[in-house]
């Protein structure tokens, strides 16, 4: 049986990468998924390549008039929520000595101040025992020099998850966190060139980078009944990157 049959799930920021991965292989386990991007052509093409019972609406997480319309779609096409995964983020690099105030309000407002809203803003939708999960990154704990702003913004989000678990059954609801580490993306490899991803790699103990169906995988998991009594917990599936 699939392990998602019957589920309603929301995947913000899905439109390609980690995002996209994952609202496949929710699909495949047979949940109703709704996914999220901000820029439509891109979230049209995922929804074609996706299938049936896959919904794409435009949304900017770090907008609340954008989630309220989300939800209110989510709720008029399926009623609840039951696997929510804030996986909407942005990245950038800024050597220390060049972080500018627009870099640190970029990233901020889409990974702190979206998470936020986007888990506030579900809580009327959320089903009995949903499972709300946060896209983290190894970054939190061992942020490569550059994305210092990029790891703080990530320890927030792990630090939410903490927060927000200590009141999960009033709300509801369970939290938890995925942190991949370097991953294959299409953004991630449009960025780096192939002598640095070459050192990426080799700075791995598995000595190569995450695919992203690896990470979805984990966050199957915690969508999953099987993982029904994990609670505040962070998954770190970086191949060993900031472990050892």
């Amino acid at each position: 049986m699939s392990v998602l049959a019957d589920k309603v799930a929301v995947v913000t920021g899905a439109s390609t990468g980690i995002g996209f991965a994952t609202a496949r292989a929710f699909h495949d386990e047979g949940a109703r998924v709704f996914i999220t991007g901000r820029r439509k052509d891109a979230l049209d093409a995922a929804v074609g390549e996706l299938g049936p019972d896959v919904t794409g609406v435009v949304c900017d997480s770090s907008v609340p008039s954008d989630l309220d319309a989300l939800y209110e779609t989510v709720r008029d096409r399926a009623g609840r929520i039951d696997v929510l995964v804030a996986n909407a983020g942005i990245g950038a690099a800024a050597p220390f000595g060049t972080v500018t105030e627009n870099l640190i309000d970029s990233i901020f407002d889409i990974n702190v101040k979206g998470t936020i809203f986007t888990v506030q803003q579900a809580l009327p939708h959320l089903g009995a025992n949903a499972s709300v999960i946060l896209t983290g990154s190894t970054a939190a704990t061992r942020p490569d020099q550059g994305l210092e702003v990029y790891g703080a913004s990530k320890a927030a989000v792990r630090s939410l998850a903490r927060g927000w678990a200590r009141s999960s059954h009033a709300h509801g609801f369970r939290v938890n966190v995925v942190s991949p580490g370097g991953t294959r993306t299409p953004g991630l490899l449009a960025l780096l060139s192939p002598e640095v991803l070459e050192q990426s790699e080799a700075a791995v103990p598995l000595g190569r980078l995450a695919e992203p169906e690896e990470i979805a995988a984990v966050t199957t998991f915690l969508a999953s009944d099987a993982s029904s009594y994990v609670n505040g917990a962070e998954f770190f599936a970086d191949g060993g990157y900031a472990q050892v």
